[in-house]
């Protein structure tokens, strides 16, 4: 577990981009990601890239969550959709929830919500799972 974003497994990219959990249950995952110089475009807010991939993260969270071994899981994305609402600044925070599972795949959503509330982003994917 990575000690400062207490995920339960170590992913490279999350630790390089500083996204870090704010709560996980089963079925819903809270995280955030401290915007920073290196995570905007050229208009100085968040980079789609960094947008889809706190999406991602948290969505792929959410579907592990629902396993029955969830430890014992890889879950890999299937496809995803993001839908950009406003320019991302400050703190983001990234709600994901589960919607469907069958054995093997799961239906999540997600949304990237700014410090004063407003809506930045909104996602959905399909996430398959297999044993680690």
């Amino acid at each position: 577990m990575n000690e400062r974003s207490r995920f339960d497994v170590s992913v490279p990219l999350v630790d390089d981009l500083g996204i870090e959990l704010l709560e996980s249950v089963p079925g819903q995952v809270v995280t955030f990601l401290r915007i920073q110089p290196r995570h905007t475009n050229s208009a100085q807010v968040a980079h789609g890239g960094a947008i889809m991939t706190l999406l991602d993260v948290t969505m792929a969270m959410a579907a592990r969550s629902t396993a029955e071994h969830p430890l014992r899981v890889r879950t890999a994305t299937v496809e995803m959709k993001t839908t950009f609402m406003r320019a991302g600044a400050g703190i983001l925070t990234c709600t994901g929830v589960t919607v469907h599972r069958t054995r093997s795949l799961c239906f999540c959503e997600a949304e990237i919500r700014d410090e004063a509330g407003g809506l930045v982003a909104r996602g959905s994917g399909t996430f398959k799972s297999f044993p680690r």
